[in-house]
């Protein structure tokens, strides 16, 4: 499917990729959740999802973990259950539901999600280990579905009020274990297609060149805006794939 890509639709992609790599190199997260959603207007989700899951998992182990003394265990070892079942489930849902349907449910969630980043809501500091089982099961089962379940563990990491050296640590070994049970999911599912490793292939120059110049930029934009105009973007490609 990839080589019969018109070339404004293959630097439409490109486009995408290099933004979604951008911003994960200036936030330090976010790019299968810009990406996926792009993409899906024009490729099939069976396609997209493995290939961005292997071009984040590599920028998850190039950005680290960040020191291990810092990793909240007491907030990390509650998930890992729930993540197992929620990548279970999704794999069995992947192979099930009809793909248009995904790509409606994918718009709906990415929708919601820029609504509530949107409205600045946030749940507050509870710190226990019972809501491991909605937001961990959560998370793994649309991390699968569609690549974009960090913001469910960020929400599950938050409760805890962890420093900022303990969350980004533990974000990112959640993210790596994830995403180890997600590829070898897809492996064994038959996911990595010949158009999804080709997407993935010409994902990784593009993947370097977002991370490096994101990590090196000097922006003035303050967080908020920055949400601000990251939900617009999501709102925007939500309604193309709930149109399309």
């Amino acid at each position: 499917m990839l080589p019969d890509l018109t070339p404004p639709d293959l630097a439409l992609c490109a486009g995408f990729l290099l933004t979604a790599y951008f911003i994960r190199g200036i936030v330090g997260f976010g790019s299968g959740l810009i990406a996926i959603p792009l993409l899906a207007l024009i490729l099939p989700l069976s396609i997209v999802v493995p290939a961005v899951a292997l071009s984040d998992y590599l920028a998850s182990a190039s950005q680290g973990i960040g020191n291990r003394r810092d990793i909240h265990w007491r907030s990390l070892w509650p998930l890992l259950p729930f993540m197992l079942v929620g990548v279970l489930a999704a794999l069995y849902l992947f192979k099930q539901l009809d793909p248009a349907l995904l790509t409606k449910a994918l718009g709906v969630f990415v929708i919601g999600y820029a609504l509530y980043t949107l409205s600045g809501l946030h749940p507050g500091r509870i710190g226990t280990p019972r809501l491991a089982a909605p937001l961990g099961g959560l998370g793994a089962l649309v991390g699968t579905l569609f690549g974009t379940g960090g913001p469910f563990y960020v929400a599950y990491l938050q409760l805890w009020g962890p420093t900022k050296a303990e969350f980004r640590a533990t974000a990112s070994t959640v993210f790596l274990i994830e995403g180890s049970g997600r590829l070898v999911g897809y492996g064994a599912s038959g996911f990595f297609t010949r158009d999804a490793l080709l997407l993935f292939a010409a994902a990784l120059p593009l993947m370097g060149i977002g991370l490096y110049t994101g990590n090196h930029v000097h922006t003035t934009i303050s967080e908020t805006n920055f949400k601000r105009v990251i939900s617009l973007l999501l709102l925007g490609s939500g309604a193309a794939l709930l149109l399309k």
